[in-house]
């Protein structure tokens, strides 16, 4: 009769570590026994690929091996090949997955998950642990008395943990479920460390590799705010430490502005940003921003040339943590043990991301209607009023970004999110189907991310929950995707001069802390690469004759049915490819005037400024309001007599009759005084 053995506690939490080489050695006491706990082998991230692992039976092709993923989500239709765990065929009476690590490994523990669905509630509930050097022959764990019978999972969707006593070293490893809820079905993570071989280690000896000195560690709250402020001592001239707002629970939501002049906006000086943790879960993203702060401060004390003419000519802001509540709760779970969900939402329920206000509808009803943009401007679309009211259906952590987003003129952004690998672009919603009119070039901002990552585009194993749905490309319309209404990325682009992008990080949202420099490493170049973007396309300043700035000024780009707004000291950033350009600024008061840009493909923006004068279109408005707002008939006799004194009295007076002859024609009046001549 088989020994049960209860694992150590499931409640899972980091203790404090050691880095040596690639393994973290971690000490929980048991009696006498210390206990070294290895890193996940990558069943969740897709490190451990899908012919490295086995089964003894497949209950259908959906539920196959390539399913037992950690936290992998189905897709909830049943026709295609997308199941939310491997499930074994009920026919059968013996059960087994394996996994071929390919080395020998030293396996310290299994952490174990329930099948994914809506409605079955499927989990394994105890097993055996079996392991082999040649796949043939197996040794089940034991204690040499008797063989260890683990406890597993008491729901679908809680990961559960099982350290071993002892770590084994072995090639593969191998589940056996013995009791099951419902279906066998299950998901599974696997913690290993690679045996050092002595060959590999020999012919390594004289490789140079580079590593970049920062902190590859996960933050807490306390830790994140105290990191960000030691950066910001140690780059005074360039960063400032900062906060958007507060959350729910009143926990600052912090960020982090560098630049050559921090503090204040430079005319002609672009802004950027990168966002994250909108789902607290997702701590790839929190920790990638935390070490690209640490990077820019290093690199540019350094005198690297790229960091310094990034930070120079750009306005950076970065905020690693928008939903701090979320992520403390699934921090005090930690790695691998929180599931799917775990923090997601803010404290009272929301998911940031898809909690702005819906301008996607109001926008393309009024397009359908042909308003746009004669009468509702295809930019900058007005809030209705009472959505931001304090009614509850806007998180606070939203209102704080919304009046940031407001307060910034921000020219490019990208939130940075988790459980795929990819990039996406806008439109985020779908109402049949809505191109952008920016496509071509969101496409480009989306490929220079992608293209760069080290991974991003190497999807010959499919994506993370499902089939590639990028091409092999790494980016992605998000309405062909995965559609979602009242998007960041949709609200920025339809109510700021902001072209936002997501972009997906890998398939592991909170990856082990030993994960951190492989991903640094692979999105450092990626980075770097869509900050630069910043400077693609027109920019420029529109003026009066005198030389003043004209705030909130437009400037449209002919072909292009989206325009931009001019900020507080008349300056415009407009993101373009390169070619031609027939581009227009208008502002109220003043005669519209066109000229041609042309963008290359060298780095920089073209430089095209703006000279407008002053038109009579405010002396129109105040003789038509003199006659009640109605058509000016005027007679050419009456006024021949006063030509001479009058001068040109009667041409302006000809041209006012031909102006408001019809009176119930507003558009096509107003097109004729914008496109006319008049000082």
């Amino acid at each position: 009769k088989p020994r049960i053995h209860k694992p150590p506690p499931r409640v899972y939490r980091e203790p404090k570590s050691e880095w040596w080489g690639l393994v973290y050695i971690k000490f929980f006491f048991s009696g006498l026994h210390c206990l070294s706990v290895c890193p996940p082998l990558g069943m969740e991230s897709h490190r451990i690929e899908n012919d490295q692992l086995l089964t003894s039976s497949v209950y259908q092709h959906r539920y196959g091996s390539h399913r037992a993923r950690l936290n992998i989500q189905a897709s909830g239709e049943e026709d295609d090949t997308n199941g939310g765990a491997w499930c074994a065929n009920p026919e059968e009476k013996v059960h087994w997955i394996e996994l071929d690590a390919r080395t020998l490994t030293e396996f310290t523990g299994v952490i174990t998950q329930g099948r994914d669905d809506p409605l079955e509630s499927d989990y394994v509930s105890s097993y055996y642990v079996a392991f082999s050097n040649d796949s043939r022959e197996w040794t089940v764990l034991d204690d040499g008395y008797a063989e260890w019978l683990f406890f597993g999972n008491s729901d679908k969707n809680t990961p559960v943990l099982s350290q071993f006593m002892e770590p084994v070293v072995a090639r593969y490893i191998r589940i056996l479920p013995q009791s099951w809820n419902g279906t066998m079905c299950m998901r599974m993570e696997v913690l290993g460390c690679p045996v050092p071989d002595p060959l590999s280690q020999y012919q390594s000896q004289n490789e140079v590799t580079h590593r970049d000195d920062l902190d590859y560690t996960h933050h807490n709250y306390l830790d994140m705010e105290k990191l960000m402020k030691s950066i910001s001592d140690k780059c005074p001239n360039i960063t400032r430490f900062y906060s958007l707002g507060k959350s729910f629970k009143g926990l600052e939501i912090y960020a982090m502005e560098i630049t050559d002049n921090p503090g204040m906006h430079e005319t002609g000086e672009p802004e950027f940003r990168y966002t994250a943790g909108y789902h607290g879960n997702e701590a790839l993203g929190r920790e990638i921003l935390l070490m690209l702060m640490q990077y820019l401060c290093r690199e540019y004390k350094d005198g690297n040339p790229r960091v310094h003419h990034l930070v120079d000519e750009t306005r950076i802001h970065l905020v690693p943590s928008v939903n701090p509540d979320g992520h403390m709760k699934a921090f005090e779970k930690g790695s691998e043990l929180g599931s799917w969900t775990l923090g997601h939402w803010t404290e009272d329920g929301h998911d940031i991301f898809q909690n702005f206000p819906d301008l996607n509808n109001i926008f393309w009803d009024a397009e359908d209607k042909g308003m746009v943009p004669k009468l509702i401007p295809n930019h900058h679309v007005p809030i209705p009023e009472g959505i931001l009211s304090s009614n509850g259906s806007v998180a606070v952590e939203t209102l704080a970004l919304i009046s940031w987003m407001e307060s910034h003129p921000f020219v490019l952004g990208a939130n940075l999110q988790g459980g795929e690998r990819l990039v996406t672009y806008p439109f985020d919603m779908r109402q049949e189907i809505r191109m952008i009119e920016d496509q071509s070039l969101f496409r480009w901002l989306a490929i220079s991310y992608a293209s760069t990552h080290r991974t991003m585009t190497q999807t010959f194993q499919g994506g993370c929950h499902a089939d590639d749905p990028t091409g092999g490309l790494g980016i992605v319309n998000r309405a062909k995707w995965k559609p979602i209404p009242g998007s960041m990325n949709d609200f920025s682009y339809l109510h700021t001069n902001c072209f936002e992008l997501s972009i997906f990080l890998g398939c592991d949202k909170f990856p082990h802390q030993s994960e951190l420099l492989r991903e640094w490493e692979q999105n450092r170049e990626a980075l770097l690469t869509f900050m630069a973007q910043v400077h693609r396309g027109i920019k420029g300043v529109v003026r009066d004759k005198e030389g003043n700035p004209i705030s909130n000024a437009t400037v449209s780009v002919e072909g292009v049915n989206h325009d931009v707004r001019t900020g507080e000291s008349g300056d415009y950033w407009r993101l373009l490819n390169p070619g031609e350009y027939r581009v227009t600024a208008r502002a109220e008061g003043y005669s519209p005037f066109t000229r041609l840009c042309v963008v290359g493909f060298d780095p920089g923006a073209t430089l095209c400024n703006f000279d407008l004068n002053k038109s009579n279109w405010d002396r129109i408005k105040q003789i038509m309001a003199l006659h009640g707002n109605r058509p000016i008939r005027l007679r050419l006799a009456s006024h021949q007599s006063k030509q001479k004194s009058c001068g040109s009295l009667l041409p302006f007076n000809i041209f006012l009759q031909s102006v408001f002859h019809k009176q119930n024609k507003k558009l096509k009046r107003t097109e004729f005084i914008q496109n006319g001549n008049i000082f």
